[in-house]
């Protein structure tokens, strides 16, 4: 038998009559704004199967925006719950239509991302893409602006000076945050690391950058070996931990500063190494948060993504209708400290 609500479930969540939810989901007679609105989100409060439907009656006479989303990696599940939460950040704004197109690119290639962000540009009145620093990239958001199309960095900042605005978290502080969770959490002074997706991805640079600036300024008994390369996969980031635990049997602690965490994970299980080892990564996923509970993962630094996909879509709107702000700026989100006391 289903569980999914009725109609006569609606008209109570709502303090309606059928009648008048009827009058809502068809359009048969005109229902006071205020009214049609409480119907609305009493859909989405009890998971009312029509709610799509609801909405497009509510908001039919507003404004409508289709915005571009662009990001990384579909197969992970940080990226899944992003495009997640844009959708519920459009389904949410009252004053709008917001009409979200989301894609993903499993390569990170200039050539692969331009050529998306292209495609998204020709349905679009504004885009948002998480993204490398690539010249050709720059050339593209360049080229966007000029067509009145604004274009956000999410997560990782690329075309300074060009793109409209940067939407994320502070790297630099990010990465000096890994390093002092390490630093306080070591016995005593040793080698520790970091991995980078790629030196292209600012965001990335940026809290490596934090991570080494750290160490010099407060912990400089430590030694923060060379950095290396991940290309935010699982595969590598497993083989690359176990050649440095191999490499470095004094290692005290490592930072994941992009993803690939999954790998460095799976590495410290084969080992056996559960709770000695400082291990710090991004971002709150189901790999992280069963890492934490085992003792794998010492501290996971958390994007708030709900905060980011409504800051994004609004920030785009605005946009939209005032056009270019002329002065591109920077939109830092408070980032969430998760420790296995905490989960």
């Amino acid at each position: 038998m289903s569980n999914r609500p009725t109609i006569a479930d609606l008209a109570g969540a709502a303090g309606v009559s059928v009648a008048t939810v009827d009058r809502v989901l068809n359009g048969r007679h005109p229902v006071r704004e205020e009214t049609a609105r409480r119907v609305y989100d009493a859909a989405k409060s009890i998971g009312y199967h029509a709610v799509g439907l609801l909405r497009q009656r509510v908001f039919e006479d507003l404004p409508q925006y289709r915005l571009g989303f662009l990001l990384q990696k579909p197969q992970q599940s940080f990226y899944q719950t992003v495009a997640k939460e844009i959708e519920n950040a459009a389904l949410a704004m009252s004053n709008v239509r917001v009409l979200p197109q989301i894609e993903f690119v499993a390569n990170s290639t200039p050539t692969g991302i331009t050529e998306k962000l292209k495609a998204m540009a020709a349905r679009n009145q504004a885009i948002a893409l998480v993204a490398p620093d690539y010249p050709a990239v720059t050339a593209v958001v360049e080229e966007l602006k000029e067509r009145g199309i604004p274009v956000f960095s999410l997560l990782s900042d690329f075309a300074a000076g060009i793109r409209e605005g940067y939407i994320g978290l502070n790297n630099h502080k990010v990465g000096r945050t890994a390093a002092w969770m390490i630093a306080k959490a070591a016995k005593k002074p040793a080698k520790v690391a970091a991995f980078v997706g790629s030196h292209r991805f600012l965001g990335h640079e940026l809290r490596e950058i934090g991570f080494r600036s750290y160490f010099r300024e407060h912990a400089p008994d430590f030694e923060v070996l060379d950095t290396m390369v991940n290309l935010d996969t699982a595969e590598i980031t497993h083989e690359a931990t176990l050649n440095l635990l191999q490499r470095h049997p004094d290692l005290t602690g490592f930072y994941v500063c992009g993803g690939g965490m999954e790998g460095a994970i799976s590495a410290i299980r084969e080992e056996k190494l559960e709770g000695q080892l400082i291990a710090v990564v991004n971002e709150l996923t189901p790999e992280s948060r069963s890492a934490l509970a085992d003792d794998v993962v010492t501290l996971a630094i958390s994007t708030p993504t709900g905060a980011l996909a409504r800051e994004t879509i609004n920030l785009m709107v605005q946009a939209i209708g005032k056009g270019p702000t002329g002065a591109p700026g920077q939109t830092f989100l408070p980032f969430d400290l998760i420790t296995p006391e905490n989960i």
